[in-house]
C-alpha cells in the first residue's frame, strides 16, 4: 500500500496529520486559556463584519486578513513564551521577564499595526456615513 502524503512520516518522525493535529490543539488551547486571545478573536469578527458591511475591495480584504493574522500569531507566540517561562522547574530570572516583556511588546506592535490598517481601510467609509 502506498502511503498517503498525510500519513507519511516527516524527518522529525511525526506524520503530517499529527503535526496538523498538534497545531490545532495549540490553537484550541490558546482560545480556551487566553482571555486576550478571545478579545483579539472578537475584534477579528468585528473587522470581518465591517468589511462585509462596507464591501471592501479584494486588496483591502488582503490587508485586513493580514492584520488579523499578524495579531493572532503575535498573541500565540506571546502565549508560548509565557508558557515556557512558567514551566515547572523554571526559576525566576530577569531574562524571563525581559522575554515576556518583549513578547508583549510584539503583540502591542501587531495590534497598533492592525489598528492603523483598520483606520486606513474603514476611516474614509465611516466618515462618509457620518
Amino acid at each position: 500500500m502506498i502511503p498517503t502524503p498525510l500519513r507519511r512520516r516527516t524527518s522529525g518522525g511525526r506524520t503530517w496529520s499529527r503535526k496538523f493535529a498538534d497545531a490545532f490543539r495549540g490553537l484550541a488551547r490558546a482560545v480556551r486559556t487566553q482571555s486576550s486571545f478571545a478579545v483579539h478573536l472578537g475584534m477579528a469578527g468585528a473587522v470581518v463584519a465591517g468589511g462585509a458591511l462596507f464591501r471592501v475591495t479584494a486588496v483591502e480584504w488582503c490587508l485586513l486578513v493580514f492584520a488579523i493574522g499578524l495579531v493572532l500569531m503575535a498573541e500565540i507566540f506571546n502565549t508560548a513564551i509565557e508558557s515556557l517561562a512558567r514551566a515547572p522547574g523554571s526559576r525566576r530570572h530577569p531574562r524571563f521577564r525581559d522575554a515576556l516583556d518583549m513578547a508583549s511588546a510584539a503583540v502591542l506592535l501587531a495590534a497598533i499595526t492592525a489598528a492603523v490598517i483598520g483606520v486606513i481601510v474603514f476611516g474614509p467609509r465611516m466618515l462618509a456615513v457620518i
